[in-house]
């Protein structure tokens, strides 16, 4: 199997997370190539198995470069791909209240603006969010555990059937 992972990391933390999905995979027997969305053309990528976009979240949107490049990418008809995404964790407010689900969902519009920009350009096989705890990192403690969960996700029989 070989996956193509794009990443539109700018302070480190997507670049961390794609390193050991890379990792990750690398045990398992997958090749990954892992190269940053700037460094590669979305209407001309190369043929993959599966395609993984990593977008990092600003202002509770995928980066503006990530944005594009998934707007712009062409793939073949039937292609898999994976949506990581790297969002800052939520915080209490100034009384220590976490946002309720509602809040937080209006705020963080990452995931569901990557799933619609790529609708109809393939078949979603799994997705996955990394917390970053401050706008430059670090990223969430476990957060190694939850890049094994998405490449569990990846390697489930159900997803390889999609």
């Amino acid at each position: 199997m070989h996956v193509a992972y794009y990443h539109a990391s700018r302070f480190g933390n997507g670049a961390a997370v794609a390193a050991r999905f890379a990792d990750v995979m690398a045990a398992r027997g997958v090749t990954v190539d892992v190269r940053h969305m700037r460094d590669a053309d979305p209407k001309n990528l190369p043929t993959a198995d599966l395609y993984v976009f990593s977008a990092p979240g600003f202002m509770g949107k995928p980066r503006r470069t990530a944005r594009s490049f998934v707007k712009h990418v062409r793939l073949e008809p039937g292609s898999r791909y994976a949506i990581l995404t790297t969002e800052v964790a939520p915080r209490p407010d100034k009384n220590g209240q976490m946002p309720d689900p509602e809040k937080l969902d209006r705020w963080q519009r990452v995931m569901p603006i990557m799933r619609e920009l790529l609708e109809g350009k393939g078949v979603e096989v799994a997705e996955g969010t990394v917390r970053v705890t401050d706008l430059k990192g670090p990223l969430e403690e476990g957060w190694e555990d939850k890049v094994r969960a998405f490449a569990d996700q990846i390697s489930s029989p159900q997803s390889s059937a999609a």
